[in-house]
């Protein structure tokens, strides 16, 4: 591949042209007199097939063809840093990659957030989402698939930071058999009715948390196809409150009255896969999503 021929230096100056109006100004910014920023962009010009700046009175003006070249340069700039950073960090011991395992149960918009700040600080280490179920939750944490882990419980020989707590709603479609009996729904009664369960994504250990016995249970793999099932009225399922806000205030679903008000709160932990031995990389993340959380709660 053939070298380029304008430095990273010429389009650093150019961009400053520009951000600035003037040579003036742009020699300010780089800290270089004005003769040199003026004599670096002539030598970037003579190199380009078209203009990329014209002067209209003493302020430089993108010419068509700048206004493209100076995307692209900004663009080509912000990822030249990108790679420094990058090379800096990774000298610090820091990770490439962070592999998050989120439980089905936990929201996802506090550690989306949480990412989307972590990216700005580190834009080039990769990130890896695992959406978990079950003892597919311990496995990704006892096998190391996973360094950072979201779960409902920390499995014998780990830690866990309590991030908040889940609010597993018993719901149903508001036409259901359910909403015909007494109020307070006991637990004999609801396993007389088609139950929707989570599909453990573990391969060891298949477990059936949730499952109050109910001789129909329907299996699903994901929370949004729990809820399409429910909301044709096809079962019951117990969902995270979170997930089914909007359904619940526009009557598509209606929560079950148990009797005497029974809740099932499932508390969540961020535990980390290798613990004090976790990278810098992981641990800043780790930190991010705990703020996140802790905000939300």
């Amino acid at each position: 591949m053939k070298a380029p021929k304008i430095s990273l230096e010429q389009w650093a100056a150019f961009k400053a042209v520009v951000d600035e109006g003037s040579f003036a100004r742009a020699a300010d910014v780089l800290n270089k007199s004005q003769s040199s920023v003026s004599y670096t962009i002539s030598k970037m010009e003579e190199l380009l097939p078209t203009p990329v700046l014209e002067q209209q009175g003493r302020k430089a003006v993108l010419t068509e063809a700048g206004q493209v070249l100076y995307r692209k340069a900004t663009n080509l700039l912000k990822e030249a840093n990108n790679v420094e950073q990058s090379a800096q960090l990774l000298a610090k011991g820091w990770e490439p990659e962070v592999t998050v395992a989120v439980d089905l149960l936990v929201d996802l918009d506090p550690v989306i957030r949480a990412l989307a700040a972590f990216s700005k600080e580190s834009p080039s280490t990769r990130i890896v989402i695992l959406e978990t179920t079950l003892s597919g939750t311990d496995e990704a944490l006892i096998e190391r698939r996973a360094d950072i882990v979201l779960s409902p419980k920390v499995p014998p020989g780990f830690l866990g930071k309590p991030l908040g707590e889940v609010d597993m709603l018993p719901v149903a479609h508001p036409n259901h058999a359910l909403f015909t009996l007494k109020e307070g729904v006991t637990e004999p009664e609801l396993r007389q009715h088609r139950q929707v369960v989570f599909k453990d994504t573990g391969i060891k250990r298949q477990q059936d948390a949730g499952w109050l016995g109910a001789e129909q249970r329907w299996t699903v793999n994901t929370s949004a196809t729990a809820i399409k099932i429910v909301k044709r009225g096809l079962g019951f399922a117990f969902i995270p409150q979170h997930m089914i806000e909007d359904d619940l205030n526009d009557g598509a679903l209606k929560r079950i009255p148990l009797v005497m008000d029974a809740r099932k709160m499932l508390p969540f932990y961020l535990i980390l896969s290798a613990m004090e031995n976790s990278g810098p990389a992981c641990k800043a993340l780790a930190e991010k999503i705990t703020g996140q959380f802790l905000k939300t709660f």
